[in-house]
């Protein structure tokens, strides 16, 4: 079997992560292939100091003994994915060029997801019922503040107990009209179809 590692950088990334890509590769018939093995969590503000990436990279590929994939997944928090996503990749691969990677980052935070795909969470863990996706969920600063002022009452968005629910529950169709999400799709398949043809025999 072949083994995949994660990076994050939030608590709730650690369990939901290994959710979504389960579901993800349950798509495209890969789930059976694979290893998911539990994130590496790192702060983002570490992460994009010097060296600090590279550090974690390498550990990820030992970690798997550099047989396998890595996927870096971060929040973007305002900072255009199409700058930073390429150049925390280039420093990545300096490290681990013989592992097949991929840096995806979600704009501008991974509850933006959950806001285009917000009506198949409606009514669950707390949210009112009946809601709507907002116009342009990557637009909104702070997701997360939007979940918990449409709770009920007494409620409020916990990225440790409510991110690993909603990522085994949201409609992935409707969040893949989010580009950072459509891509975040496209890069696992990729990455999943990299390492097999690399490592499989």
């Amino acid at each position: 079997m072949l083994n995949l590692v994660s990076i994050v950088e939030g608590h709730g990334e650690i369990e939901s992560l290994p959710i979504l890509l389960r579901r993800v590769l349950a798509e495209h018939a890969s789930i059976d292939s694979f290893n998911i093995i539990k994130p590496i969590r790192q702060a983002r503000d570490k992460l994009l100091k010097a060296e600090e990436m590279e550090r974690v990279v390498e550990l990820a590929a030992r970690k798997i003994e550099r047989k396998g994939g890595i996927l870096v997944v971060l929040d973007s928090e305002g900072t255009p994915p199409c700058e930073l996503g390429p150049a925390l990749l280039r420093r990545a691969a300096r490290v681990a060029p013989d592992v097949p990677l991929r840096v995806v980052l979600a704009h501008k935070e991974w509850e933006c997801w959950y806001l285009a795909a917000i009506s198949s969470l409606s009514g669950r863990r707390g949210l009112q019922a009946n809601l709507a996706a907002p116009d342009d969920p990557e637009s909104i600063r702070g997701a997360k503040e939007w979940l918990s002022r449409h709770m009920e009452r007494g409620r409020c968005y916990s990225e440790p107990v409510d991110q690993p629910k909603f990522a085994a529950r949201f409609d992935l169709e409707a969040a893949r009209a989010l580009p950072s999400f459509s891509k975040f799709c496209r890069d696992v398949r990729g990455l999943v179809e990299q390492v097999r043809l690399r490592f499989s025999s």
